[in-house]
């Protein structure tokens, strides 16, 4: 793998909308999975969109008391809106220091607001396993 002369860091091939629409979900279910995701959610029942504005990419992320569920539909009336303006600052903020946060659209009391803090983070956290990784738990690869 090719690494950028400025910091050394491996310059990832480029993705394909399916890759990546894969890579997200796979991030996702792994931040599903920790614990301080889920003692978060357990009480939300919402639908969010998450979208990629760049790539016109849209998906939907249902919270339903603890689980989550992904689909390549928007839903009609999400609670949230989740938006990053491009790839870059979505996988260029997967493990950085100072990572790029989504513009929120909608309204989010507190709680609501902490558990969607809380899931972001681990969601950058797992992308940026699963961009270095990119397999699924049966080995297949994800790319």
């Amino acid at each position: 793998m090719q690494t950028s002369p400025a910091n050394d860091r491996p310059v990832s091939p480029p993705l394909s909308k399916r890759a990546t629409r894969r890579l997200i979900q796979r991030a996702l279910v792994l931040a599903g999975r920790r614990r301080e995701v889920r003692q978060h959610i357990r009480h939300l029942q919402i639908g969010t969109v998450w979208s990629l504005q760049d790539w016109g990419l849209e998906w939907t992320v249902e919270i339903d008391r603890g689980r989550l569920h992904f689909d390549r539909r928007p839903v009609k009336d999400p609670t949230l809106r989740l938006t990053w303006t491009s790839a870059s600052s979505l996988f260029g903020g997967a493990g950085a220091t100072t990572p790029s946060e989504p513009l929120v659209e909608g309204a989010a009391d507190l709680p609501l607001r902490r558990a969607l803090d809380i899931l972001c983070r681990a969601f950058r956290q797992e992308l940026e396993y699963v961009i270095r990784n990119p397999v699924d738990e049966r080995g297949i690869p994800l790319v």
